[in-house]
């Protein structure tokens, strides 16, 4: 197979999906990875080292996604790529398409196959979503942090607090993956911290992990609003997979705090978690905007603000299932590998995800029948055994 690795263009997306070490993976089996002259500079590997590893280096990006049996992103494709889209291509990538209802037309439309890093689920966990979502956690808190000082807008708080004064409440709206990184560094900063969750058994379990370091409380309308009113800063990671993020926080609830209290919405990629920042998408130049004197943050990919970390980190994750789709086949790696197909959000001219379909008001087709489509999947054998 051939697999294509565009520079990612969308603004300050600084990451790579393929390092050299996974580039070599694929030549080592068989594979020819094109990969777009300076994809990886930013997350720090040259072009010298993909050439090392057996990658081509092409100086076009239209050369790379022609050429391309599939593209291997970071983000999903913008605008100006989307004349590149073609009927049988697989682009695996974030996608979030969901709040983007002009991309999955689009794909639609072309006959894509359209592979969800964030929706491949293994019983309730997401594991390409997961080194993302602990960068994302650990991030917002550090972000936050930031914006509560003076210039930037903030109270002009410290998060510890010093003797005689009170370190800053931090409320957690989710107790996932980020939710706990960042609970894991507003308690390590000396923070006052609440998390909120609807999952009691959840909350047990982070309760456990930071013990008598963290308050928990049942998320709801109620407590929501009580713990927002008296919060310093707010960090909303809530995420149903797949589907827009629900509207948590309204605007009434963010006029009960106090002038200077930062909101960091990291839900912000899959439609904004709160009344005010709902499709209110942001990049690093213009990262926040302040509405009643609170200052939201709303970057959409906070990892990419830490690109060498986090390409490692997503290449190590991604890496294992993009082999799997080179070597067998979009459905052959989905009978292998079950889990792969709910990472499948469009194919073949149909969405086939369930929360994509019911938040753009698509039909479903269920995603089974194209896998197991047996008169291709023979005619494919047959064309395999006449050479």
């Amino acid at each position: 197979m051939l697999i294509g690795v565009p520079k990612e263009i969308k603004d300050q997306e600084s990451r790579v999906s393929c390092t050299p070490a996974a580039a070599n993976q694929f030549v080592l089996e068989g594979h020819t990875v094109l990969v777009e002259t300076g994809a990886g500079l930013e997350s720090g590997f040259t072009d010298q080292e993909y050439i090392e590893a057996g990658a081509i280096i092409l100086d076009d990006a239209a050369d790379v996604w022609a050429k391309a049996d599939m593209i291997y992103k970071v983000k999903e494709p913008i605008t100006s790529e989307y004349k590149y889209l073609r009927e049988g291509l697989i682009v695996y990538a974030y996608l979030h398409l969901a709040a983007d209802s002009n991309l999955t037309k689009e794909l639609v439309d072309n006959k894509c196959v359209a592979i969800a890093f964030e929706t491949v689920q293994v019983g309730s966990a997401l594991p390409l979503l997961k080194p993302m979502s602990e960068v994302a956690g650990r991030m917002a808190i550090q972000e936050g942090a930031r914006l509560l000082t003076k210039p930037c807008g903030g109270k002009g708080m410290v998060l510890q607090g010093v003797p005689g004064v009170a370190p800053a409440h931090v409320v957690i709206l989710g107790a996932g993956t980020v939710g706990t990184a960042a609970t894991r560094i507003a308690v390590g900063m000396g923070a006052r911290v609440t998390v909120l969750d609807t999952n009691v058994d959840r909350l047990a379990e982070v309760g456990d992990i930071f013990i008598d370091k963290i308050e928990t409380l049942i998320s709801n309308s109620f407590n929501i609003a009580k713990v927002v009113k008296d919060a310093d800063m707010v960090v909303s990671s809530v995420l149903i997979p797949g589907h827009k993020a629900p509207q948590l926080i309204t605007e009434a609830m963010v006029q009960t705090m106090e002038p200077g209290s930062v909101i960091v919405d990291v839900a912000i990629d899959q439609g904004g978690s709160t009344e005010l920042t709902a499709n209110k998408e942001a990049d690093y130049h213009a990262p926040i905007f302040i509405r009643h004197g609170i200052v939201h943050y709303l970057v959409a990919n906070i990892p990419g603000t830490v690109p060498r970390t986090s390409t490692q980190a997503l290449s190590n994750a991604t890496t294992r299932y993009a082999l799997a789709i080179a070597n067998l086949g979009w459905k052959q790696a989905c009978r292998k590998y079950p889990e792969l197909a709910s990472g499948i959000n469009t194919a073949e001219g149909y969405v086939t995800y369930k929360p994509v379909a019911e938040d753009l008001n698509y039909e479903l087709k269920n995603i089974q029948e194209l896998i197991n489509n047996k008169q291709i999947y023979l005619l494919q054998s047959k064309v395999r055994k006449n050479g």
